[in-house]
Parts: C-alpha cells; structure tokens; sequence
C-alpha cells in the first residue's frame, strides 16, 4: 500500500513569518500536533509542533505572540513521498523519532501521514506499532 493511500490530503499550514502563537492556535483549533510550514510558493520550510512551541517559545520565555514560527520550528524535516510504501513511512517515522510526516510532490506539500493512519490499516498495524514502540523507547532513554 501506498502513503497516498492512507494520507490526509487536508493539510493546515503556516508560514514562516507567522507567530508562534497563531501555530498554538490552529493547532488547538483543528486538534493537530504539528504544522508544516512552508513559503508562499507552497514549498516545504520545516515543521512546528506543539512540543516546539512549549520548548523553544514558552519554556524558553518567549512571548509566543511575537516569537516567528521560523524561530521555533524544526528545519530539514523527513519527509515522504505518495508514491513511498506505508512500511518505509513506518520505518522513517521511527528513525526520525516522529508520530507525523509531511507528504511531498516535489517541494510542495501533499498531505500528511501519521502513525494513527498507519495504525488504522490493517496492513500495518504492526509496523505502526513497532514505530511507536521505537519512539517511545528513545524518549525514555532521554
């Protein structure tokens, strides 16, 4: 199966230039953990998640309502494409220690893919769960 297949062609986005803050609040507003952030042209520029803005914005005594998500977000993030297996979405996941991935065509992004949407394919239940295990076990050794 492809990622194309079990994908969420629905993507909220940020820009670059936008507030840290406004991330908080799509993320809330459409109950998401990350935002790709991508230009004007519709290019990939990284990720924000809400574990960034806690970290890199609040925790970090930032004022969120005019900290730029360029400041916050992750850069050079995994990504895949909707041509890739769901099992090397799973494995990507896992060696990125992330729970989301953008999908790409080209530059532009297509989608996102979560472990949720692998785990809820039959087909790769297990791997979903094997990616999950593999983030976890990282986590706790942090």
């Amino acid at each position: 199966m492809q990622v194309r297949d079990l994908m969420s062609s629905s993507v909220v986005s940020i820009a670059p230039g936008e507030s840290a803050a406004l991330a908080a609040r799509l993320l809330a507003r459409h109950n998401i953990g990350s935002l790709p952030v991508c230009g004007t042209d519709g290019r990939l520029r990284g990720i924000v998640t809400d574990r960034d803005i806690v970290l890199r914005c609040v925790a970090a005594e930032e004022d969120p309502a005019s900290t730029p998500v360029r400041e916050i977000m992750s850069r050079n993030c995994a990504v895949v494409s909707p041509e890739d297996d769901a099992r090397e979405a799973s494995r990507m996941m896992a060696a990125a220690q992330v729970r989301r991935l953008p999908v790409t065509d080209g530059d532009k992004v297509v989608g996102m893919v979560s472990l949720g949407d692998l785990a809820l394919s039959q087909a790769y239940n297990m791997e979903a769960s094997q990616a999950l295990a593999d983030i976890s076990d990282n986590i706790k050794r942090l």
